[in-house]
């Protein structure tokens, strides 16, 4: 009941505002239970999705989105609950794991459509990284449904990080042919069928997102980038206060030796003893630093 409600007013609303193209619809059974295994670019993939689709499709979320307090956090969980998304408590990496799977056979045994993102997190840069190998691959064997691969495009230029407000644009959603992995029932514990048929599901998305791909899980590319990004701003700082160090070096050597302009050679001062040339230098570097340093 909520669900549909929520369908209509925020699934109708997304399609108004940005027109989401799609492919393959045809490949959504119309009843019995489906795995949509996609990619992950935005927030707005768990929305965009159930939005062009007739059947309610169920993903799973972190528990953070439910147990907020306040009234913020309460309409937030009955947000996330009424456009289909499951709690998951990711505190514990097996934990979160089992109770991702319990979820989604959960929803495949009721008959309906269950979401998994195979990459665990989203992408950072736009890239498709490869799929975790444990949660896709024991629902998909322990239910016996169909993978269904989905390709997202476009979703993150939608509202990048750091952007507040949304760009008004078409993204796109391709669905492929479903997926039949009958033939490795049975054996949903062997890490290597579940390595061979997440990489399965993984070639598919990328056939059908055009995606680069790289052979290393998100979460840690996620880590990598940060640590780029922490040594390039810690080599601007460095950068930024050897100049400084130069400038009062220069300006402390122009004060010994009285050389330096006056920067008011008309002679209009204002009352009080005012700084010129390398003093004033001096005191705008020394000034910089004790703004950055307050600052860090």
């Amino acid at each position: 009941m909520f669900y549909g409600a929520m369908k209509l007013s925020v699934g109708n609303g997304l399609k108004l505002a940005f027109r989401p193209w799609v492919e393959g619809l045809e490949h959504v059974p119309a009843k019995g239970p489906a795995i949509l295994a996609s990619n992950h670019l935005s927030f707005s993939d768990s929305f965009f999705l159930p939005a062009v689709l007739d059947r309610k499709v169920t993903f799973i979320a972190k528990a953070e989105y439910f147990t907020s307090p306040g009234v913020k956090g309460k309409l937030t969980a009955a947000f996330f609950k009424g456009v289909g998304q499951l709690p998951v408590d990711r505190s514990g990496v097996r934990g979160a794991g089992e109770a991702a799977i319990r979820s989604g056979l959960e929803v495949l045994a009721r008959g309906e459509l269950f979401g998994i993102y195979p990459e665990g997190t989203r992408s950072p840069d736009g890239r498709l990284y490869r799929g975790k190998p444990g949660g896709l691959a024991r629902v998909a064997l322990r239910s016996g449904a169909p993978v269904l691969p989905v390709a997202m495009v476009d979703t993150e230029k939608i509202q990048p990080p750091g952007q507040v407000v949304p760009k008004l644009m078409r993204p796109g959603i391709r669905i492929g042919a479903p997926m039949d992995f009958s033939r490795y029932r049975g054996m949903e514990n062997d890490r290597f069928i579940q390595r061979a048929l997440t990489d399965e599901v993984m070639y598919e998305i990328m056939r059908l997102s055009g995606q680069e791909y790289v052979d290393m899980y998100a979460t840690a590319a996620k880590r990598q980038l940060a640590e780029e990004a922490k040594r390039e701003a810690e080599a601007e700082k460095a950068a930024r206060d050897a100049k400084d160090a130069e400038a009062e070096r220069d300006a402390e050597s122009g004060a010994a030796d009285g050389t330096g302009t006056d920067p008011d050679p008309g002679g209009r001062r204002p009352a009080g003893p005012r700084l010129s040339g390398p003093a004033a230098r001096l005191a705008a570097a020394r000034r910089r630093r004790h703004e950055r340093d307050r600052a860090a």
